[in-house]
């Protein structure tokens, strides 16, 4: 006979079921429930102007001829989506796939199992989203966001929202619509905080070393010699490329741990002579076809690679005959040749092969004022971006924070002749008064943790797009999933606002009693 306590025990151990026996049809779903409010995709959507941001992405499309485009709520969510959760482009649409949440968010009115649209889109996608278009959709998410809650934005040191500092700036759409040269109403008061710097976007590409890139050139220009070759116009014996004994030479000297100078010189020298043999027979095999009047069958990417090649060439000849390691727009990538190096002076990364970015940050959101593919001096900056805070919000701030570099002399008379404060060290010796100006070690955080933040958690240290144009765009839309990350947190902020002041609307100030 059992006990008591293992037949209580067999009572309750569930009967195990074996996985195959499980059906996509009896599968049960939660789809007949509705979609929790709390959900973080359900809350972005109602923050996020949706028709007017739909609205500047349309403008592109003129013609109403052909197929109606995708939904521009549909791939500009998308693209956010991508971008928040910094996912590939294949993961992307796999994700939007299997979450009902992120198709709430996308506009769809119900659950679907087929893709928006191809991956492979994403590569058009980013090339119409251009920086312009996607600073003008961030605006729009900034602008709308201070209509709503344009009490409840605090300061990010912590202050009373009846200051003046605290005071969330507004945009003025009548003013911001002004030239830059007109000079605005006495009556228009400074008013906010500007805080301003500048950071590189590095792009993914293998460290640039001469070598490699003159082995890089070599190799595509093998393949151009392959695409030009036709046996019957020019002749059943192919132009030799030694491919084999180059690419044996380079490494022999690429796989040694420790290279000299002397010997990091020769095979620089080598690969140099073989890529210049190499163009060479490319312009034989297009003077046959241009004699003949027959087209080359080069696609305009195999063109825009040939002319890579040669000023790769020139340049590296150059550098090799003068024994320099610089020159002017040094190509430093054959597949990215808009890439330049900018130094930094960093420690451990004193040169980064990117783009520099000139960013503004008020009230915790960031705007991308200046991108270029060439390395510039921040301090000519500075007027620029206090002009773009005038026409975003109709003012002029307050206070300016920025890094030494933007306080030469030029920039603080032009600050101070529009009453603007510049927190920055005084140029020479300080007066004991003028200490009080300083910029504190914390005053300056925001920024740079919103750089930080943009290249640890969403990927701006290392940009994967290939061309200039969606590599712009993808710079571009990580400053717009700042802002909405920010924009979920002053959410969450307000929400807490409203609930403290019904809590206290409860108590009987006189007594400190709840008052029902």
């Amino acid at each position: 006979m059992k006990s008591t306590k293992a037949v209580r025990k067999c009572a309750v151990t569930p009967k195990y079921v074996s996985p195959n026996q499980l059906t996509i049809v009896g599968f049960e779903t939660p789809f007949e429930q509705h979609l929790t409010s709390t959900n973080r995709w359900v809350n972005l959507s109602k923050l996020i102007p949706w028709d007017k941001i739909v609205g500047q992405y349309d403008l592109q499309f003129k013609s109403t001829e052909g197929r109606p485009p995708i939904s521009g709520r549909i791939v500009i969510g998308a693209v956010i989506i991508k971008h928040m959760l910094h996912l590939t482009d294949r993961e992307t649409i796999q994700q939007i796939q299997e979450n009902v949440f992120m198709q709430h968010f996308l506009g769809y009115a119900s659950f679907t199992n087929e893709a928006p649209f191809s991956p492979s889109l994403f590569v058009e996608i980013r090339e119409r989203l251009s920086v312009d278009v996607l600073m003008g959709i961030n605006d729009i998410i900034v602008h709308n966001n201070f209509e709503r809650n344009s009490s409840i934005i605090y300061s990010n040191t912590g202050g009373n929202k009846d200051d003046d500092d605290t005071k969330p700036p507004v945009f003025n759409e009548s003013v911001a619509s002004t030239p830059a040269d007109i000079t605005l109403s006495s009556e228009i008061k400074n008013e906010g905080r500007l805080l301003m710097d500048a950071t590189v976007a590095p792009q993914n590409i293998t460290y640039p070393t001469d070598l490699k890139l003159l082995n890089a050139a070599r190799r595509k220009s093998e393949e151009l010699i392959d695409k030009l070759y036709n046996k019957e116009m020019h002749g059943a014996e192919k132009v030799r490329t030694y491919r084999k004994v180059a690419r044996k030479i380079f490494l022999n000297t690429a796989k040694k741990k420790s290279k000299s100078a002397k010997e990091i010189y020769k095979a620089n020298g080598t690969q140099l002579r073989y890529l210049r043999r190499n163009l060479s027979h490319i312009t034989d095999l297009l003077s046959v076809y241009k004699a003949y009047s027959i087209p080359t069958g080069l696609k305009q990417k195999d063109i825009d690679y040939l002319q890579t090649l040669e000023l790769v060439y020139h340049q590296q000849n150059k550098m090799f005959t003068a024994r320099t390691h610089s020159v002017e727009d040094r190509i430093v990538n054959i597949h990215q040749p808009h890439v330049r190096p900018i130094v930094r002076g960093k420690e451990g990364k004193k040169v980064e092969f990117g783009s520099k970015l000139q960013v503004s940050l008020v009230k915790g959101f960031a705007f991308l004022d200046r991108l270029s593919w060439n390395n510039f001096n921040e301090g000519k900056c500075l007027q620029n971006s206090v002009d773009d805070y005038r026409k975003r919000f109709g003012f002029y701030p307050e206070e300016v924070l920025a890094d030494q570099i933007y306080c030469n002399r030029e920039n603080r008379k032009w600050l101070k002749k529009l009453g603007i404060k510049l927190r920055a060290k005084p140029l020479g010796r300080p007066r004991k008064e003028a200490l009080s100006n300083l910029v504190s070690p914390g005053e300056r955080n925001p920024i740079e943790g919103k750089f930080g933040q943009a290249k640890v958690r969403y990927g701006l240290d290392n940009i994967s797009a290939k061309l200039k144009s969606t590599s712009e765009s993808w710079i571009a839309t990580i400053i717009l999933v700042l802002n909405l990350v920010n924009l979920t947190r002053l959410n969450l902020l307000y929400i807490f606002q409203v609930l403290r002041n019904y809590v206290f609307s409860l108590f009987d100030k006189s007594n400190w009693r709840l008052s029902f």
